[in-house]
Formats: C-alpha cells, sequence, structure tokens
C-alpha cells in the first residue's frame, strides 16, 4: 500500500485529506504540528506523531521513522505564533530562517519543502490528491445571487487576485463594489469577522488561488469553519474559484447556508 505523509495544522482539512486518502487506498502517516493541529480529528490515519511546529528536523525524522517519500501539507499554521514567542524553532529551522530573504508565506513554504527533499522527502500537489473535494463551478445553493451581488464577485475577484499576487492573503470582503477587509496574517476566519462588522450586513465574501498559485501548499480551502464565520458576520455570499479551491463538507455547509438564506458560489473569472 502506498504511504503518504500529512503534514497537518490548523483546520478540517487534514481530517479531509485522511478520509479521501483512505477512499483512494492510501496509508497515511500523520505529523500534527502543535499547537495548531487536532490530533483527534487525525484518528483515520494509519499513524500519528505529534510535533511542536518550531521543530522542523523532528518533524522530518518522524516522516522518515515510517518509511514516507512523498507528503502533503494541509491545515492552517498562522504566523502569529512566531510573533507571539509561541515556536520554539530547533537548529534546523534556526538556519532555514536565517537564510530567508522575506517572510512570506511562498518563501517560508519552498524553504521548508526544500529541506523536505535533501531527505528524500517529495511534497505532492494537495489538490491532486483529492480532486474529488474541489469546487466546481456553479451556484451550490438554492439562492442565486442577485446582478448587485455578481459584480461584487467580479469585483472581490479582480481585488483577491491581486493580494494574491503580493502574496498577502487569499481572501477579500466586499460590499457595493468596496473593500471592506483583506485577509493578510490573521486568516480567513478573521478577515470575515472584521469585514462583516464593517459592511454592517450583507457582505460578500470572496476566496481565490493566488495567480502563481503552488498547489503543493496554501491551497484556498472552506468548509463549516467558513460558513459559521459569515453567520456571524451577517454576510451574504461566499464564491471560491471553481477548480482551484478545496471545499469541504459541501453538504453541511450547503445545509447552513440554505438555512441562513445565504448564498455559496463556484466562480471562473
Amino acid at each position: 500500500m502506498r504511504t503518504i505523509g500529512l503534514i497537518a495544522g490548523k483546520g478540517d482539512l487534514p481530517r479531509s485529506i485522511v478520509e479521501e486518502a483512505a477512499k483512494n487506498g492510501l496509508q497515511v502517516v500523520a505529523v500534527a504540528l502543535d499547537p495548531v493541529a487536532d490530533p483527534e480529528s487525525l484518528s483515520g490515519a494509519h499513524a500519528v506523531e505529534r510535533v511542536n511546529v518550531g521543530k522542523l528536523g523532528r518533524m522530518i525524522a518522524a516522516l522518515k521513522k515510517h518509511g514516507v517519500k512523498e507528503a502533503v501539507f494541509a491545515g492552517k499554521v498562522s504566523k502569529q505564533l512566531l510573533y507571539k514567542n509561541r515556536i520554539t524553532p530547533d537548529a534546523r529551522a534556526i538556519k532555514l530562517l536565517l537564510t530567508l530573504k522575506d517572510r512570506k508565506d511562498d518563501t517560508i513554504m519552498l524553504a521548508i519543502t526544500r529541506e523536505l527533499e535533501k531527505d528524500g522527502i517529495t511534497l505532492l500537489n494537495t489538490a491532486a490528491l483529492c480532486p474529488g473535494l474541489l469546487a466546481k463551478e456553479g451556484v451550490y445553493t438554492k439562492k442565486k445571487p442577485s446582478s448587485a451581488q455578481w459584480k461584487d464577485i467580479e469585483f472581490g475577484f479582480e481585488v483577491a487576485k491581486e493580494m494574491g499576487r503580493l502574496d498577502i492573503g487569499q481572501t477579500v470582503v466586499v460590499k457595493n463594489r468596496a473593500v471592506m477587509a483583506v485577509e493578510a496574517i490573521e486568516g480567513t476566519d478573521k478577515a470575515i469577522e472584521r469585514g462583516g462588522g464593517l459592511a454592517m450586513k450583507g457582505a460578500v465574501v470572496v476566496k481565490v488561488a493566488k495567480p502563481e498559485q503552488d498547489p503543493r501548499f496554501d491551497v484556498p480551502a472552506i468548509g463549516p469553519a467558513t460558513i459559521e464565520s459569515m453567520l456571524a458576520a451577517n454576510a451574504s455570499v461566499l464564491a471560491v474559484e471553481a477548480g482551484a479551491t478545496i471545499f469541504m463538507d459541501k453538504i453541511a455547509c450547503v445545509k447552513l447556508a440554505d438555512q441562513a438564506g445565504m448564498v455559496i458560489v463556484g466562480h471562473k473569472p
């Protein structure tokens, strides 16, 4: 049986990857990054190793212990941990940080990818491993976007793509073709909360892949937590890039959205 390593961060995506891999006959060895990952959500994995998010050497050693040659990243690891001093890097991580030209997400992830490759571990395309999870083009909910909301969606895609090109974030919150919030280091849910508060009601949330998206990491993803954040923010529309966004627990998300009269749409700009 083919064995895949899973480097798991925060959120529902790691669990979804484990479930999808099992459907495809793959065995998963998960490294649950402490303190962000939930090891209990990875119970379907063949093995789960808990490793502090700053211990790069230990993370690689855990994968090698189980003979892992291929791995995927899944889940969020916020850089806030770095700035809040909640990461205690080991010698290998410190050496890596000192070589970085900046601390953009892609810069950090590419450097980690190279470290994995040094030890014979190839990082795989996350979306290719679970194609069944990708959002399709079309409206998922009973309610469809109004003409004004479609204008906000198109406007939001344009802004979000530019933010992605600058490697700032993948999500924007708009209303009446004005930007309420742009996702940065705080993550999608906090951006929705902030933008929804400014919009008061009826915000349109747009999430896209970066123009130069590396499919091995930071693939945009939505799930029940996204819908719950939108409900709390009184947002009206969630538009994601079809074919490039992982959509977890579609049935549960659509049910929640329909109950609230919300719109979910997969869109190709």
